[in-house]
């Protein structure tokens, strides 16, 4: 019998016929570009700089003098050396706000519109600093133009995570139903045990939500309170968990074993009502539910931010900023030590105030010390 493809090499298939049907409607060099870089990145990365890229090429046929009447798939590159810096800065401009391409409403007859924050523009002027980079390196223009504009400056913002109170409160909403409509009472006597095994996967491990959809029943370990994950960029490595966390799962797990999952899901550790593997946007709107309830005036909280309040404990707990980053996955230490410098900030503030110091108080004859 043959072994099922796995969940993530499924994605990645999904992600690369897209990426096919990008290049179609792309400048011909784009193809050897992503060619060139197929070794080091991931498929969901390339999907991302296909988009990119997509965008900025439509603006430039559609807002943009020089390329007017033209289609980015007929650009030449002869006609890529006339793109300039100023070109890029109006592009830069665009992404303030602009109608979102779809492809099943080209007319735009209910046109959507898109906004970008800094992070957003940053990303996609970096898709095309990366094309540059590589005509460049290859001799195919005489200059990299696009070094000349410059990034938006990155606004750090404050890490936004539950406190102990809340993760309580939240944990409480789904044992016992209490803030939720009778509807989603209804629906909660079918998820109960995997809600609440998902928050505390969260929670315990600092899971990504992509790679906790991703999970398939034979990557846990329960002998060994672990199980495998994939990682940004397809590496594989191991999570462990408390168990606090393994009880809630084994729960789960015997509840998942009387379900008949779809075909092709079988493997699939996380069902929907379904009975198919439960989607990202579904797991979102299951922590959003739950969380307004617990902090009904933190807006935002979504899986990352479960995320964040793990790497916030694990942080305040061990003060070992190199353990968060290998728990959290990230491959650059300085990502981690960005994110929780106020806390680090606050330890210490807290030690200064520990330090014990001389007695600096003037005593006159007959006083005695307070």
């Amino acid at each position: 019998m043959a072994k099922p493809i796995s969940y993530h090499k499924l994605q990645s298939q999904k992600h690369n016929e897209r990426i096919k049907e990008l290049l179609k409607r792309l400048p011909a060099v784009c193809s050897d570009y992503f060619r060139s870089i197929s070794q080091t990145t991931s498929a969901l990365t390339r999907l991302a700089y296909a988009y990119d890229l997509r965008l900025f090429f439509h603006f430039l046929c559609t807002e943009q003098f020089t390329f007017a009447n033209s289609k980015p798939e007929l650009i030449t590159l002869n006609e890529m050396e006339k793109i300039s810096a100023r070109d890029i800065e109006a592009f830069q401009e665009y992404l303030l706000q602009y109608t979102k391409l779809d492809d099943n409403n080209p007319a735009g007859i209910s046109p959507v519109f898109i906004q970008n924050n800094e992070l957003g523009i940053m990303r996609k002027l970096c898709s095309i600093r990366s094309l540059f980079e590589y005509m460049f390196k290859n001799e195919m223009i005489p200059a990299n133009i696009a070094t000349l504009v410059s990034l938006p400056k990155k606004r750090e913002k404050p890490i936004l995570y539950m406190e102990t109170n809340e993760v309580q409160e939240m944990i409480d909403a789904v044992l016992t139903g209490n803030g939720l409509s009778s509807k989603q009472k209804a629906y909660l006597e079918s998820t109960r045990k995997r809600d609440l095994a998902i928050l505390m996967l969260f929670l315990g491990t600092g899971v990504r939500v992509s790679e906790l959809v991703g999970l398939d029943l034979h990557d846990l370990d329960f002998d060994k309170n672990a199980f495998t994950v994939v990682r940004k960029g397809g590496n594989q490595t191991i999570l462990y968990y408390s168990n606090q966390v393994k009880h809630v799962l084994r729960d789960y797990i015997e509840e998942r074993s009387q379900v008949t999952p779809l075909t092709g899901h079988e493997q699939a550790l996380f069902l929907s009502l379904q009975k198919r593997r439960i989607t990202i946007r579904a797991v979102e709107n299951m922590v959003k539910k739950y969380a307004m309830i617990a902090a009904p005036l933190k807006k935002r909280i979504s899986p990352h931010k479960l995320r964040s309040t793990f790497g916030t404990n694990l942080y305040q707990e061990t003060g070992d900023i190199y353990l968060v980053a290998d728990a959290l996955g990230h491959s650059d230490v300085n990502t981690t030590r960005r994110h929780y410098a106020a806390m680090t900030d606050q330890r210490k503030r807290e030690a200064a105030k520990r330090i014990v110091l001389p007695d600096t108080s003037i005593q006159t004859e007959g006083e005695q010390k307070v």
